[in-house]
């Protein structure tokens, strides 16, 4: 594992095959859904290297799997951008979203915690209703959650697992989606976090996969739907990213050391590498992009 990049500074020039830590790591499984604070080295959620500019002032986001990952990332960068985020994680993950709700207040905007499982129909609209009445609104949802368990054989593949992956990374979107709807004014944006696995699936990632190409189509019809409002849907197509989801059973432990080693840059991305692209998509300056999906790959480029 190594790294001679100025990683603490995303905003000075430098080489990005060496920005961030290259394989090879350590073996280091965790029970589902992990814990960021358990991994070596820590996903870097640009705790440090973040900086706003306030392109998102007044903005009120939802944000689901915000706790760790890409969902950490996206929630610290919208608040160091001027919004304030309603957060959403399972009661496992409370300690690594305390941290967040500690970064997000550290800028002046509001954090507001809204454990539960989004498997939960109910529980999805709960979610919209208690954050809008909290926040006064909503103007941008992000739903990033995402269950990943890796199997080598589809005789291995229960129902229940099938059933689960599709429940939250897809039926959670279509939920919060239709909840938050009524709740969007005119330059509202919907994000969705779909992955290269919907254009390049994995032999072990069967259901994981095929959510993933789901969200894609999900997000394409979505945005023509809505456009009429003037609310835009998008999409983020993350390559391997260096988040607990992998660690915890995303891929198979043994595959952890090279991870990320294939792709074109040699290593794989950090989540603060992806909450630049969440803020684009957010905020004003996308306001010609819909209906899109956007790679950040490492240089595998999408079909």
């Amino acid at each position: 594992m190594k790294s001679t990049g100025t990683t603490l500074n995303q905003y000075v020039m430098q080489n990005p095959l060496t920005q961030y830590p290259q394989p090879k790591f350590q073996e280091q499984p965790q029970s589902p859904p992990g814990l960021e604070q358990d991994m070596s080295p820590k996903p870097d959620h640009g705790e440090e290297s973040y900086k706003g500019f306030g392109r998102l002032a007044g903005r009120k986001a939802l944000i689901t799997g915000a706790d760790s990952g890409i969902g950490r990332a996206t929630a610290i960068a919208f608040a160091r951008e001027g919004a304030d985020v309603i957060l959403n994680y399972l009661p496992s993950e409370e300690k690594d979203a305390q941290e967040v709700v500690a970064l997000i207040e550290a800028v002046g905007q509001k954090a507001v915690s809204l454990p539960g499982d989004i498997t939960s129909e109910s529980f999805c609209k709960t979610l919209v209703e208690k954050g809008c009445q909290a926040l006064g609104g909503l103007d941008i949802v992000v739903n990033n959650a995402g269950k990943q368990q890796a199997l080598s054989n589809i005789e291995d593949l229960t129902t229940e697992q099938f059933d689960q992956t599709f429940k939250t990374n897809v039926y959670a979107m279509f939920w919060i989606c239709k909840a938050a709807l009524p709740h969007l004014p005119p330059g509202a944006t919907i994000i969705n976090t779909t992955s290269i696995q919907a254009y390049d699936p994995s032999a072990t990632l069967l259901d994981y996969a095929s959510t993933k190409a789901t969200i894609v189509a999900f997000t394409k019809s979505l945005a023509k739907q809505v456009i009429s409002k003037g609310i835009r849907v998008n999409a983020v197509a993350p390559g391997p990213v260096w988040t607990p989801l992998q660690t915890s059973g995303g891929q198979p432990s043994e595959k952890i050391p090279q991870f990320g080693a294939k792709v074109p840059m040699g290593r794989p991305g950090q989540p603060a590498e992806l909450a630049p692209i969440y803020v684009l998509l957010a905020s004003q300056e996308s306001s010609y992009v819909t209906g899109e999906v956007y790679g950040v790959t490492g240089g595998n480029p999408l079909p």
